[in-house]
């Protein structure tokens, strides 16, 4: 572009000499261009360029030079100031007038017609905080929850990355919600649980997740989202000391029905059906299994399909259980060294472990996983060495929330409290914003927890 209005400054100086030199009786009239200042230089003033002049094309290839764009440059009326830059909030303004009108103008008779079936369909994608935006609009939109048509699109769709419902130290009573793909805290109310007690998340499937409460009397079952909310009946057997809780579904959602499984060290255990809405005994440990269980409840139970994994001490290994065929199964499998407060994970059907390795002042997050011919743990991953870093040197505490595909870990000392996501697919460690109340400023301290999938048709 500069070359351009360069060149057409030339042609214009030869078709004036041109002009001279053929007939000297005509005078060679002044001729002046305006130049705006580019923006930049911010001067209010105009150049003058008199053609006549020798000078004239260095001046202008100077002018042209030190306004960096030629489209800086535009040719000005005699008299007339240079045009003002608009502000980037107006130009944008003008833009969306002009698209919001557009849209008004589509025509309405498309949208009456669109098919029922591909309206839940595209809904059913949606990404959770936006349906529920969406379901505000009108009571139609809200009622396609209890659709059965909706449940069945749902189903169709992908399992999105699993939340983490967890509870803080300062709100014991009330729990926060975390979203690892907008990596945005939510806040929920549950009015139907209990205020006076204290009650905590021990496992999840389906959308749904199970609390039990301090006292390990009462089982709770609520799909976070919707506030579907269920209080279990009160069991048979009468368990004062803690237990593993596990959960299992009955079919490929929900909606199909539920299992709930709790055991205590001395090997007492029992199975809640939400199909028929009670506890049963289907029978005893077998006596190969050596009690009592010594279980860590720092692990939360795995599930795999019909199965529930539980992470067992004195001797290390892993105790499962088969919903379906009642069977109880021991392996024996030695931890790693120099390890603590580790917990078992799973991720596309491979069992997992997961805790801190400390030898003399340096600690580490590691992975492992269970080698199913050996019986062995095999480390597959680490904390990166630069995070690792952080915790030379301190008295560092781990809890794992979730165990599933994402994890989420608590790392917290005397000075530190870390919150990191490890997605075992991907191999990636992420950190996680500070978890603050809204309107609050002090960050909160993750006390326990657990993953559950989204899911916003799971019935309690």
């Amino acid at each position: 572009m500069l070359r351009q209005l360069i060149g057409q400054v030339k042609q214009l100086l030869e078709q004036q000499q041109t002009a001279s030199s053929s007939s000297s009786s005509l005078v060679a009239p002044n001729i002046s261009f305006h130049l705006q200042t580019p923006p930049l230089l911010h001067l209010p003033r105009c150049y003058f360029l008199n053609l006549d002049d020798k000078s004239a094309e260095d001046s202008c290839y100077n002018i042209i030079m030190t306004a960096g764009k030629s489209e800086n440059l535009k040719m000005l009326e005699p008299g007339k100031p240079p045009p003002k830059k608009k502000a980037r909030k107006e130009r944008n303004r003008g833009k969306v007038t002009g698209s919001s009108c557009s849209i008004e103008n589509l025509d309405q008779q498309i949208w009456k017609e669109f098919p029922e079936d591909l309206f839940e369909a595209v809904v059913a994608r949606l990404p959770i905080a936006t349906f529920f935006r969406f379901r505000l609009v009108c009571r139609k939109w809200n009622s396609m929850l209890t659709s059965q048509s909706f449940s069945e699109q749902c189903a169709q769709v992908p399992q999105p990355q699993p939340w983490f419902y967890t509870i803080t130290h300062e709100n014991v009573n009330t729990g926060a919600m975390y979203d690892p793909t907008l990596k945005k805290w939510h806040h929920p109310t549950i009015p139907a649980l209990p205020t006076k007690l204290i009650v905590l998340p021990v496992a999840s499937v389906g959308g749904l997740v199970c609390f039990l409460d301090i006292g390990h009397r009462s089982f709770y079952v609520c799909n976070p989202l919707t506030r579907s909310f269920k209080e279990l009946p009160a069991r048979s057997v009468k368990v004062w000391s803690r237990v593993a809780v596990g959960m299992t579904l009955c079919g490929k959602s929900a909606g199909e029905g539920y299992n709930i499984l709790w055991v205590g060290c001395d090997g007492e255990f029992e199975v809640y059906n939400s199909r028929s809405n009670s506890w049963a005994r289907p029978g005893t440990i077998s006596s190969n299994i050596k009690l009592p269980l010594a279980l860590n409840f720092k692990s939360q139970t795995v599930s795999i399909g019909n199965k529930l994994y539980f992470m067992r001490s004195d001797p290390d290994g892993i105790v499962s259980y088969d919903m379906v065929t009642g069977v109880w199964k021991q392996f024996i499998i030695p931890a790693p060294l120099h390890l603590s407060d580790h917990t078992l994970a799973e991720c596309g059907g491979r069992i997992m472990l997961v805790g801190l390795l400390t030898k003399n002042a340096a600690t580490c997050v590691c992975i492992w996983e269970l080698q199913k011919m050996t019986l062995l743990w095999k480390e597959v991953d680490r904390m990166p060495n630069i995070w690792c870093l952080e915790f030379y040197g301190k008295h560092v505490r781990m809890t794992c929330l979730g165990n599933k595909g994402l994890l989420m870990l608590s790392l917290r000392s005397r000075q530190m409290n870390r919150l990191v996501t490890y997605d075992f697919s991907t191999r990636e460690w992420m950190k996680v914003p500070g978890c603050v109340l809204p309107r609050g400023r002090k960050r909160q301290w993750i006390a326990c927890g657990t993953a559950f999938h989204p899911c916003l048709t799971a019935v309690a």
